[in-house]
């Protein structure tokens, strides 16, 4: 097992870079398109993209997890101490913010302006149960299938098709939905929006959880595999 402040400089980075890459493809594709569709695209595929590569990075490492339900889920499992979820969950979140301030800065923006794009509604947090629903669902069955080196792929398919299944475009993560107030861009969010839409994912983070629990069982009774991919699970 690698050091706690090693694993917590990994999920700082990574969130902060998933961030910038969400944010940063945001501007870009507004500032070079003009279809709303064509926008969506190109910032789902670089959203995917970059988290396979951020994954594939850091997974070794911290489990790349880069977001505070997958954290939540990891500890109630037990393979992570509750403790070191409440740090993993505090530099995801800071991260979050590091990696909006600087898409502003890269685009020539103020570092931080509130957003005040809001996104409510019953069916925009009914989408963010759902995609964080699938999101650990495809977490947790990938690492159960035994198959713990195709999960960044698995991950950054599943997030990057939510992009477009979901009316909420698939925030799916407390820790960027927070990080995302801080820029008044085409992936922002408005504070006020914020907490409902965390209180979706963390329900649906806590459903699937639910769920693997009856579905991802062996009949011998072993555990769960949690999603931590540790150095010995990628070698092994």
């Amino acid at each position: 097992m690698t050091t706690l402040p090693r694993r917590l400089a990994a999920e700082t980075v990574g969130t902060a870079l998933l961030v910038a890459a969400i944010v940063g493809s945001g501007i870009m594709a507004q500032r070079t398109s003009t279809d709303p569709g064509l926008q969506l695209l190109e910032s789902a595929v670089a959203t995917g993209g970059a988290l396979v590569a951020l994954i594939l990075c850091f997974g070794w490492l911290s489990g790349a997890h880069f977001n505070p339900v997958v954290t939540l889920c990891e500890v109630l499992l037990g393979g992570l101490p509750r403790i070191e979820g409440v740090a993993y969950a505090a530099v995801q979140t800071f991260g979050a913010c590091v990696g909006a301030v600087i898409a502003n800065l890269m685009f020539d923006l103020p570092a931080v302006t509130a957003s005040t794009h809001e996104r409510t509604g019953a069916p925009l947090l009914l989408s963010e149960a759902v995609a964080t629903f699938g999101l650990v669902l495809v977490i947790l069955g990938v690492i159960r299938s035994g198959r713990p080196q195709v999960a960044a792929f698995a991950v950054g398919g599943y997030i990057a098709a939510a992009y477009w299944f979901t009316s909420s475009t698939s925030f799916a993560n407390p820790a960027v939905t927070i990080g995302r107030t801080l820029t008044d861009t085409f992936a922002g969010i408005a504070p006020s929006s914020a907490p409902p839409f965390i209180a979706a994912q963390v329900a649906g983070g806590l459903l699937a959880l639910g769920f693997a629990a009856l579905a991802f069982h062996e009949d011998r009774g072993s555990e769960l595999v949690v999603p931590h991919l540790t150095a010995e699970q990628e070698t092994a």
